[in-house]
């Protein structure tokens, strides 16, 4: 059954976007009260809704493909990390937790599969707008909002040039001016969480250039939405970006449409 399932991306990926729901959906009902913060170990904060989503994700990822690896932040993060396989899931269950204390709206459910190093599918929910992308090898990608669901993809850059996306909360602007110095620009964006990547995917921004730390939970789903969507997440020297790396910790990397 699980062979099957794995198989059968597409429908992997409608079961999927019912969990990422379902995740958003306690998330919610936490982001409408008066939640405590507490400090990571790496001082990143963490609240009872990244600890309640992930518990809905993994609890639901381990009945839908028993004996797949399962990697999630908040796990990592008390000390209990899988080990990774050839195939396995990486969880963030609520990226943009920075956004979700600030109450702007801009965080996301993250759920994507890996296979031998490279995303092949994966689900970004904003729960707060209700906005979800999606995508797999071979299946395309989509995005469901108040518009509907409609299939996605990258774009060519514009004549008036680049729309370029960064992040709301972290990122060292200097390095991302030097990147800049010479492109053409037209319009540049902020954004929290994986939304960058997907706002490329969907043709929405053509790059999104980041010279800061991240784990490869945070951007493992987005970067599948974006294959899917004909873009490309790479490092500074081109390459596709790999995951089950020792660590989990990405290098610095470039979102690109086109």
């Amino acid at each position: 059954m699980t062979q099957g399932l794995l198989s059968d991306r597409a429908e992997l990926l409608h079961i999927l976007t019912q969990v990422a729901r379902d995740a958003g959906r306690v998330i919610m009902a936490i982001y409408a009260t008066d939640f405590a913060v507490r400090g990571k170990q790496d001082e990143s904060p963490v609240t009872e809704a990244d600890e309640q989503a992930e518990q809905v994700i993994v609890t639901a990822l381990r009945k839908l493909t028993p004996g797949v690896p399962v990697i999630a932040e908040e796990a990592v993060a008390a000390g209990h990390l899988e080990r990774a396989g050839a195939l396995f899931w990486l969880v963030d269950p609520l990226d943009g937790t920075r956004e979700f204390v600030n109450r702007n709206g801009e965080f996301t459910v993250n759920i994507a599969l890996i296979e031998d190093g490279a995303p092949v599918l994966g689900v970004v929910y904003a729960p707060a707008i209700d906005r979800l992308f999606a995508g797999a090898a071979g299946e395309g990608a989509f995005v469901v909002d108040d518009a509907g669901r409609r299939a996605i993809q990258t774009r060519e850059v514009p004549a008036a040039g680049l729309t370029v996306v960064a992040s709301r909360s972290h990122g060292d602007p200097q390095r991302i001016e030097d990147f800049l110095a010479g492109r053409k620009v037209a319009e540049r964006r902020n954004a929290g969480s994986s939304l960058k990547i997907c706002l490329v995917a969907a043709g929405e921004a053509d790059l999104y250039p980041r010279f800061s730390r991240t784990m490869e939970w945070d951007i493992a789903a987005g970067d599948a939405v974006l294959r899917a969507a004909g873009g490309r997440l790479t490092d500074a020297d081109g390459q596709l970006m790999r995951y089950g790396k020792p660590g989990l910790e990405n290098a610095d990397f470039l979102v690109w449409g086109r």
